[in-house]
Order: C-alpha cells, then structure tokens, then sequence
C-alpha cells in the first residue's frame, strides 16, 4: 500500500504534485491545521504530515497518529512540534534548513542598512509631509567593523555580502575552524572581544541553552558606545528590556528586530523606540523561499517514506539515499545483533557498548548506533524504533558508547555489540558478507557463521556427544523443518553453542522437551524481523 500523506498546511501545489509524481498519496487541505479537533479526528491515516506554523503538532496529536512516522516542516523552526512527545512516539521530525538561507541572510543586511540610515522613520517623516533632512543621519557601512555571532550557513552567508559592502568581519562561533574563517576571510573571535570591537553584532544562532540570552545585560554593557544590533535568528538571544534602557541612555545607537521573545509580539519593550526597525518575522517571506522549503519538504518526506533515507531530522541522524543503499545490510544486522541480545536478557541493562570494525567504522556511527539501540529495546518495548530507543534508553538511565578500530581480523568489517548488567556482560558480533546477507559470526566469544532467520532456536550446553542428535530427533518428530544449523565451541569438552535457523516457531512443549534432557543449560527461541 502507498504512504499517505496529509498536507494540513498552505504549502504549493508543486510540492504536493512531488508528492503524487513519486507514487505517494496525499491530502491537501491547509483548514485541518487551524482545526485542532478535526486534526485529532484524522491523524491516525496518515503516514507523513507536511506542515508549515499553522499546525500544532502536540502531544494529544501524537497520541492519535498511530500510523505517522514523519513530520516535516516545511522551514526552520519546529517550535510548534512537541519533538520529546514525537520522539518517544518514533515519530521522525524533519526540517528545511536550507531553503531559506539566502532569504534570511539578505533580510538581516536590509536590516543592517535600514537602521545606520534610519530609512524606517525617514520615510514616514515624508509621507507625514515632512521634509526633516537633517534629523535623520546616518552612518556608512563600508569600513565599519561588522561582528557575526554564529558563522553557520545562514551566518556565512552574511559574512560574505558584508565583505562585499567592505565590511571587516569578525565572528564568534565555537564550531569555527580557524581554517574555515581563513576561507571565508573573516577573523575569529572570542565574544568579549566581538563586543568590544564591534560597530554592528548580528546574530545568527538557534535559542538552545547554551545562547539563550546570549546578549544578557552584562555582554549589552560591553559593547562599543554607539553599536547597532540586528537579530533576524530567534527570539530570547537578546535582553530586551536591557537593550530598551540602552537605547534610551544612548550607549546603544539603534536596533532591527525580525524575531522576539514572545510572539506573535504585539508589545514589546523595543516597540516605539527611536532607531528602532521591527518587523513581524519576515526572515524567510519571500516568494522564493516559501517555494524552496516547500518542495524541499516533500523530497525529504518522500525520500524518507519510499526509501528510508533521513535528511534534516532533529530528532534521528540522517542517512542520504546513497547511504540507506549501502548501509541497509548493516543496519538490519546492527537491529539483529540488539534483538539477539535484547530477546536474552531479562535484567536491567546498565550499558550497551557498541564496536565497530574496519569497512564498519567508515559508516554512518549515529544510525548504526539508533539501529542496534532499538533492537536491544524492542523485545520490552514493542514499539520502539530507531527514532525513539535513544530516548528511551537515556530514560531508562541506559549508558550507550561506541569504540572505532581498524581492520582486526578475516573480515573487512564487522560490528560487536555488548550489554552490561548487574550481573553479566553479554556480546555478538556480526557481518555482511558480499550477498548483502547480514551474518551472526560470534557469540560469547565463540566463533560461528550463522545465517539470521525469522525463527531461530538458540541453545548452550558442555561439548558432550548426543547434542546434534537431540535437537535433531526433537525438530524431526514434532515436524519442525531446520533450514540451517550452526554449531561453535570453546574447545574440547568445554562450552558449546548451536544456533537452529527453522521455518516456523517452536511450541512451547517443544523447548520444554529439550530442556528436560539434561543436556542443555539454556533453551532459547529467537525471532527477528526480515
């Protein structure tokens, strides 16, 4: 059956016509997102939403959608998703960051202009029929001192318009490499020494933890006299009441505001200031824009539904197509080696340490890792996926590590998972051989080569003679068909495994039986999703 995708937001018909080109059905009706009951009404027989601000995607929505398995937001900001709630749903929430770049990055330039000539107030002097040339001077921008906090993709965009305007550029952002300034012909700073040089600041950074209220009274109080501050990024990076003050005594020479700490913003302490430019988040209203992020949005919901490839997710890493190709045996064998061990233990994890080998360690680590994560929780956890294991196991108090090393031994690559508990440390490793067959090759340390099946029998015991016979005498008289059989042992006499691959499941008289001959010290039945 195809996806289906509801579009409860105004997005273009040319976005929604990719999502019928490509096979994928779609509803298009942008009333739904304004109607919180008729959206809990109809959530449940959609796999994808496509939304823009409009919808509110909660968690009583979440709670409804039964079948959604992608969000995308067609531009930046999600705040209008409960990203917790969708997490733990396994709900995978997409954005468009970049179709707005060039967008919001002229905007905050147009900015930056309207307030060092004062255009705003200007021109309504001169529609009021004023003619007040000499109240409305202004500054020049070539040769000022322009300081960029965060130098990201909207943020390098800036920067390289500023140079053109013959601005110097200094910018703050801890995940700048010198080498990367160098290239952009900025020069990286520290933010002490942004503030204090700084003819205008403008921010280009998300509200986390770490910048909110970035510009705070204290960092307000160390920029240069006469500073001008544009914010087109978000609202809470910047103290308003403390930059009203500041603009009132004159130690703040004006301000252009896009974004606020509440909005809609109908008041604000900004509002009515003199140099003061506002307008109601117009970053990203341009034609082109709206156009970029909407059939950015239906490619990466599309891309994700038909082909499993995870681009601009917030809450999953991404995986391109090219990579879903490659890496799809290795995460079917990463999701197998944690049911393996998930399906064996019955005490609270503690840990789950993750190795990776040769070709192995050259993947994508975060999917591999969301992978093997969701098959240790799955046998607990029923509806646990990729998306919302992490989150689960972080809740459970679960520590996940990850260890990278070359090429060890026969195979190009393999993958070794280990849980910890109170009690015991369990481990598998595995493989994919050149069939794209994802392979068990050891089990507690034993060295194996088992095929994976849907239904499997797996069994210790001492290396004793009697044991092929016993599972095979059992298996043949309650016409359970093995499809392979794989043994391995320490050594002579010493602990021994065998691992059945049958075509159906075993009935519980059946293990029952093996158990009462003595001869094994575990009885295990197995199953793995195909």
């Amino acid at each position: 059956m195809a996806p289906k995708v509801l579009v409860s937001d105004k997005l273009s018909e040319t976005a929604v016509q990719i999502f019928r080109d490509r096979g994928i059905e779609v509803d298009f009706d942008p009333s739904i997102g304004k109607d919180k009951e008729k959206l809990l009404e109809v959530i449940g027989n959609y796999d994808g939403l496509a939304i823009r601000s409009a919808t509110k995607v909660t968690e009583k929505v979440l709670e409804a959608a039964t079948n959604l398995k992608v969000v995308g937001r067609a531009g930046i900001g999600t705040d209008n998703v409960d990203k917790v709630a969708a997490s733990k749903k396994g709900v995978i929430v997409m954005n468009t960051p970049f179709g707005n770049m060039i967008t919001t990055a002229e905007h905050a330039i147009a900015m930056m202009f309207a307030v060092a000539r004062q255009i705003p107030e200007a021109s309504a002097s001169t529609h009021a029929g004023k003619w007040e040339k000499s109240k409305f001077m202004g500054v020049e921008l070539t040769g000022k001192v322009l300081g960029v906090i965060g130098a990201g993709n909207i943020g390098g965009i800036v920067c390289d318009r500023a140079l053109g305007l013959k601005m110097k550029v200094v910018a703050y952002d801890p995940f700048l490499s010198q080498e990367k300034a160098d290239k952009m012909g900025v020069e990286k700073v520290e933010l002490d020494e942004l503030l204090k040089r700084s003819d205008f600041i403008t921010l280009h950074v998300p509200l986390i933890d770490s910048t909110r209220n970035i510009l705070s009274r204290e960092n307000l109080a160390k920029t240069k006299k006469g500073v001008r501050i544009i914010n087109c990024a978000r609202g809470g990076l910047v103290d308003e009441v403390a930059l009203a003050e500041m603009l009132k005594d004159g130690h703040v020479a004006g301000a252009a505001f896009d974004v606020f700490s509440e909005e809609p913003a109908t008041e604000n302490p900004l509002f009515n200031l003199p140099n003061v430019v506002c307008t109601p988040h117009l970053g990203a209203a341009t034609t082109e824009a709206q156009e970029n992020v909407a059939l950015q949005v239906a490619e990466q919901m599309a891309d994700y539904l038909l082909t499993g490839a995870v681009q601009n997710a917030l809450n999953m890493p991404s995986v391109t197509a090219e990579e879903a190709k490659v890496m799809g045996p290795w995460i079917k064998l990463a999701g197998h080696l944690g049911a393996f061990i998930g399906q064996m233990t019955d005490e609270p994890i503690k840990a789950i340490n993750i190795l990776y080998d040769g070709y192995a360690a050259e993947m994508n680590l975060d999917a591999l890792n969301c992978a093997a994560i969701a098959g240790v929780m799955k046998p607990a956890n029923p509806d646990v996926n990729m998306v919302s294991a992490p989150v689960i196991a972080a809740d459970k108090g679960i520590k996940i590590s990850r260890t990278t090393q070359g090429k060890s031994g026969v195979f190009e690559g393999y993958v070794k998972l280990t849980v910890v508990t109170d009690t015991r440390e369990r481990s598998i490793a595995g493989t994919v051989f050149s069939d794209g067959k994802p392979r068990f090759i050891q089990i507690k340390g034993i060295n194996i080569d088992a095929e994976i099946g849907h239904h499997m029998l797996y069994t210790t015991n001492r290396d004793v003679p009697g044991i092929i016979g016993a599972l095979g005498a059992t298996m043949g008289a309650h016409g359970v068909n093995i499809a392979n059989f794989t043994l391995g042992r320490t050594g002579v006499g010493e602990s021994a495994i065998a691992l059945l691959y049958l075509d159906n499941p075993l009935p519980e008289d059946v293990l029952d039986e093996l158990r009462k001959t003595g001869l094994f010290v575990q009885v295990r039945p197995l199953s793995f999703d195909l």
